[in-house]
């Protein structure tokens, strides 16, 4: 299956929980941090969630 790299661009600090721990199971922890994931409907849905701290990387 395809795979996407998405990168986090921005702090996670004064977000909801349920943004933590979005980002968590994407596996993202520090700033400028890119993980190759499967390019599922529910990761797309986790990407969408925490649009605005994470970049899809081509």
């Amino acid at each position: 299956m395809a795979t996407i790299k998405i990168k986090q661009v921005k702090s996670k600090i004064g977000y909801p929980i349920d943004q933590k721990a979005t980002l968590q199971a994407l596996g993202l922890r520090k700033i400028s941090q890119v993980v190759e994931v499967e390019d599922t409907p529910s990761i797309r849905g986790m990407i969408r969630k925490v649009h605005h701290l994470v970049k899809v990387v081509d």
